[in-house]
């Protein structure tokens, strides 16, 4: 499904509460910096992420 999302053009994805399997820290740089793509962190800041 991600693979689905980043095709389609959708940026700044939280991914959560774990990360998949095939994200590897050099993957998971290369999704940040181009993507925008963060992992999930504790709910109170990511609702600060979100809602401005």
């Amino acid at each position: 499904m991600l693979l689905t999302l980043l095709h389609l053009g959708i940026k700044n994805i939280l991914l959560g509460p774990t990360l998949p399997a095939f994200v590897s820290p050099n993957v998971l740089n290369f999704l940040v910096e181009h993507y925008g793509i963060a992992p999930t962190s504790t709910p109170e800041a990511d609702l600060k992420k979100i809602l401005g």
